[in-house]
Order: structure tokens, then sequence, then C-alpha cells
């Protein structure tokens, strides 16, 4: 009997000592907003990526390869007619493919402002008129884009490499871009894209290739 008393009276002295239940306060613990840190570190790379791509371009300063190809509208497009332009030549793989439609809505949002600029945007890839037409629809885009199925017009402008593994052959599309000027000449190549804010990039090349700069 006297154990248990003794027993008894030691966990009430700890329970009044502080040793039950109690609070804890903790501090606040500053976060720092390290994603905008990363975010800058990504346009950082991308632009390093695209422009080391581009010095090592041998084809500035060379005639744009002449071609006809139908857009989503199955109309005619002949780059040679639409001399006096400037023309942005951008291939990419797939229609409504994450980095192609990403791609494909800042070129249209950016639109407006390459018109200004006198300059057209013609997307190719080897999707049909009618794929064309349904990602056009679905992402409400405003860019031209033309149908290269048999991959000619890709394989002149290098975007278009044909690789084989053991026994088995396959081509594939590089994703890339031309500025061409109004007489024809290649000004500005990225055989490297990074789809993700590459429209905004060509603007502002295009601005610098007419001597000016970017609004």
């Amino acid at each position: 009997m006297k154990g248990g008393l003794w027993t008894l009276t030691i966990v009430v002295m700890f329970f009044f000592a502080g040793c039950g239940p109690h609070e804890v306060k903790v501090q606040p613990v500053k976060v720092e907003p390290v994603h905008l840190t990363l975010d800058i570190n990504v346009k950082v790379q991308q632009l390093q990526i695209e422009n080391a791509a581009a010095d090592l371009s041998p084809v500035v300063g060379k005639e744009a390869p002449d071609f006809t190809l139908m857009d989503q509208n199955e109309k005619a497009v002949t780059l040679s007619k639409l001399s006096g332009k400037w023309v942005v030549l951008y291939f990419y793989p797939k229609d409504d493919t994450p980095g192609c439609t990403l791609e494909a809505k800042d070129f249209s949002d950016l639109l407006p402002r390459f018109h200004e600029m006198n300059a057209e945007i013609l997307g190719v890839s080897e999707d049909s008129h009618k794929s064309h037409c349904d990602f056009i629809a679905k992402h409400g885009l405003a860019v031209r884009l033309l149908s290269d199925p048999e991959h000619e017009v890709m394989e002149r402008y290098g975007a278009w490499v044909r690789s084989s593994l053991g026994n088995w052959n396959y081509g594939r599309v590089i994703r890339t871009t031309m500025v061409v000027d109004p007489a024809g000449i290649i000004k500005h190549y990225w055989p490297e894209v990074i789809a993700q804010g590459h429209a905004e990039r060509v603007l502002a090349k295009l601005a610098e290739l007419q001597g000016g700069q970017q609004q």
C-alpha cells in the first residue's frame, strides 16, 4: 500500500512540474520563393541552349529553299510568293501534343505583333490538313499550319533526320525555326528549340534583325 502511494505521489509531482500535456510554441519558418529563382534559371538555360545551337548553324546567310505545301484549308502556300515579307518558318513534331500546343498558342497570341513587323508565321509538321483543322479549332489558334506528310521540306531544312536502331530504320522531326527575310535569305536559324517562351524570343530576334527593339 505504501508503495502504491509513493508511486502516485511521484506521478503527481511530475505532472505539476511540467511533465504532463503542455502547449509547444513553434516559431514560424520563413520559406523563400524558390520557384521564382528556378523560373529565372530555366529561362536563362533555354536562351543559352537555343543561342548555342544557333551560333553553330552554317545556313545563316543562305537562300531559303523554295517549296509549296498545302495549309489547313488545303490552299497552296509557296515560300517565294511571300517575297517582300519576313517569314518565320517553324517545324514541329505533332499536332495537339504538349510542347507543340504551347508553341502554337504562343505564336498565335503574338501574331498581331509579328504582322506589325511585316512577318508571317508558318508552322510545318507531317500532320494532315484535317489534323491541322482540328488542332486549330480545339485551341483557337491563329497561325497557318502546313502539311508535309512525306517530310520532303522538313528534310531539306534539316528538320527531319533519319536514324537506325539495329535493323530498325526510322525518322523523326527536330523542333527547329528559321527567320527568312523579304529577299528570301535565312537570317537566323534555331536548330534546337525549347518550346516554352520560344515565340517571344523569335519576336525579339526579329526586332533585332530589323534594326529595332521589341516593343
